[in-house]
């Protein structure tokens, strides 16, 4: 018995030595477990960011050169453009044309309201140095010198690589190609030539159309009364010297509702609130950015925010940040250490869209809640 006690108690220890040698061979193979934590984290999802700014007019040669900036304007944007090439797209509203001289200058009644403006063609590069993607031609300046002024300014901005939109029925939309995604773009406007902010449907359907050939949809709109009178979003038809500049908040929910991502709005020449609707960011007015020489800059109109959004691939807003910047006659937009933008839209916000899910920071951090 002794025998055969011991023959299966070594049988036993083999085939514990057996089993501890296959344990520690797959041990041996397993991933290390800092590696399984890698193998197994979620892959967050890529945010594509998207700057916009407000009205830009780098200085005129009509009527006298003497309202052209020093240095043929290259130090207009030096302040701001590493803000502004810090994204995937940029967009700006480019007031008046973009031609060296000729054109037909547009008649005023009131010389104290109407300005024609006509910017040297050498300026363009001013736009591309600071990392401009697509810009507004709606608005109430782009006729100022004509159809040859709109034909140039048109020719310079796609020589340039610039995309551009607003125009009713040649230049209705545009697209292009940015961060591995199709981005489409349009532009409205109250004004004689452009797409019409007034008409719903006609926006509508611009609109659908862009979204079905694109990934994101920019949304650009001037409209709305002028001055530091007319900061609050109305939610109503608003006018402005008896000319009727659209009801923007209808607007904006409209084109919202036909597929557009990101709606940009300006022309007032000042400050507005900002919404969140359907989970899309809407900026009411951005104000006046680069306004050389004839614009008036005192008080509201002299301050205004740089807008970046991140949005996911959808066009969904995640955040956003804003920078303030400031004005003064003798220089283009610099960071204001005031940070009066930033209050004021925050301020106008809360007056405004009390219930919409956004919260701005006094950093400037825009951050989606839940009411």
């Amino acid at each position: 018995m002794s025998k055969l006690s011991s023959l299966f108690s070594s049988l036993i220890f083999l085939l514990l030595t057996i089993c501890a040698c296959e344990a520690q061979t797959t041990e041996t193979t397993t991933l290390p477990q800092e590696e399984k934590v890698k193998t197994n984290a979620p892959v967050q999802p890529r945010l594509y960011t998207v700057i916009g700014v407000g009205d830009m007019m780098l200085g005129t040669n009509y009527p006298s050169k003497n309202h052209l900036p020093p240095n043929g304007g290259a130090d207009l944007l030096s302040d701001v453009n590493h803000i502004l090439q810090d994204a995937d797209v940029t967009f700006g509203n480019l007031e008046g044309t973009i031609l060296d001289k000729g054109g037909t200058a547009k008649r005023c009644q009131n010389p104290n309201l109407c300005y024609a403006f006509r910017s040297p063609e050498s300026y363009i590069q001013h736009f591309v140095n600071a990392g401009f993607d697509v810009v507004s031609i709606a608005n109430n300046h782009t006729g100022d010198f004509g159809p040859s002024g709109r034909k140039k300014t048109k020719e310079v901005l796609r020589n340039s690589g610039i995309a551009f939109a607003g125009l009713a029925g040649t230049d209705e939309v545009a697209f292009f190609e940015r961060a591995g995604k199709r981005w489409g773009f349009c532009a409205f406007a109250p004004n004689s030539g452009t797409c019409d902010i007034r008409q719903l449907s006609y926006a509508r359907s611009i609109v659908e159309r862009v979204a079905a050939e694109s990934d994101i949809v920019i949304v650009s709109f001037h409209g709305g009364a002028e001055g530091a009178k007319n900061q609050r979003v109305t939610k109503a038809t608003e006018k402005y010297y008896g000319e009727n500049r659209g009801n923007v908040h209808a607007f904006a929910h409209t084109v919202i509702d036909a597929g557009a991502d990101i709606v940009f709005g300006h022309g007032p020449h000042v400050t507005r609130a900002m919404e969140l609707y359907n989970d899309r960011i809407i900026a009411y007015s951005l104000g006046n950015f680069c306004t050389y020489g004839r614009f008036n800059l005192r008080g509201a109109a002299g301050i205004a925010p740089i807008l970046k959004v991140h949005v996911d691939d959808r066009g969904r807003f995640v955040y956003g940040q804003l920078t303030p910047i400031y004005q003064q006659k003798t220089h283009g937009p610099k960071v204001d250490p005031q940070n009066r933008a930033i209050r004021k839209i925050k301020e106008l916000t809360k007056q405004d869209f009390p219930n919409t899910p956004l919260e701005i920071y006094e950093d400037g951090t825009i951050f989606k809640t839940e009411f």
